[in-house]
């Protein structure tokens, strides 16, 4: 099977974890099997012409499921949202490149809002080896710290308004982090500072991104994005083949615009 393959998964388990924010479990060990943290799936809906690019949250290779946590923000995530367990869905996975994974290098995750659920993973395969510092608008945007604590990192949650964990920003309190490795899933602001921050470190960054994606395959043009060759000449690729995560030296700056980078 190559990791472009489609199959039809049943959905195993459906959890409303907020208002809108949806997390499926999804049968699919051929899948899983081949699944990294950081890579994404296209979700073919009824109706629909294009799929929906939704991020692997996590993995269970024993069990072969996906897990998959999306927020309602359309049509399509709307009816996504709808399915109930025992129905099925086409998708089309594993997709992109995804964290790369050394358990010997201690690795500081970053997540905003709804880019957290693509943090799990990996956090599930570094352990004890990784520090999750969380951060969300409120509390009544909490997603995943059990999971996340459970993985065995350590976990720090931040809000905006302070009504949970620490008030602030997640960078600010990763800097009293000692890290090697940064990945880092969030909102363009985010993203930049988390650039800054793996800088002032000498640490390795990946940063992962998100776009509309039409085809997932690098086929069309709708997630061009700007990057850097090894000589730091620009050239556009795709966040859909040369990413969804990549390493924070090969995106160029308009790549964590605000229209790059948004989560």
């Amino acid at each position: 099977m190559k990791s472009y393959d489609s199959v039809l998964s049943n959905i195993v388990s459906v959890q409303v974890l907020r208002p809108g924010i949806f997390s499926f479990w999804l049968e699919c060990p051929e899948l899983a099997a081949l699944a990294q943290p950081g890579q994404f799936a296209q979700i073919r809906l009824p109706g629909h012409t294009l799929r929906r690019p939704i991020s692997i949250c996590d993995i269970s290779r024993e069990a072969g499921l996906l897990r998959f946590v999306f927020q309602v923000r359309g049509e399509g995530t709307a009816q996504l949202a709808e399915y109930r367990p025992g129905s099925s869905l086409e998708i089309l996975a594993p997709l992109g490149k995804g964290f790369p994974i050394d358990k010997t290098k201690r690795t500081l995750l970053l997540g905003g809002g709804i880019g957290v659920p693509p943090l799990l993973a990996a956090a599930k395969e570094l352990g004890e080896s990784a520090v999750a510092v969380l951060g969300f608008r409120s509390y009544d945007y909490l997603i995943l710290e059990k999971d996340f604590r459970c993985t065995g990192a350590k976990v720090i949650v931040a809000t905006d308004d302070g009504s949970y964990g620490s008030r602030g920003v997640v960078t600010e309190f990763a800097q009293a982090e000692d890290f090697k490795v940064l990945f880092a899933c969030g909102p363009a602001p985010m993203l930049r500072a988390a650039k800054a921050l793996a800088q002032k470190n000498g640490a390795a960054g990946y940063l992962s991104l998100e776009e509309r994606m039409a085809c997932g395959l690098g086929a069309c043009l709708g997630c061009a994005v700007a990057l850097l060759d090894e000589d730091g000449q620009a050239y556009y690729g795709h966040v859909c083949k040369d990413g969804p995560v990549f390493p924070m030296g090969q995106l160029a700056s308009e790549a964590l615009s605000e229209k790059g980078a948004a989560k």
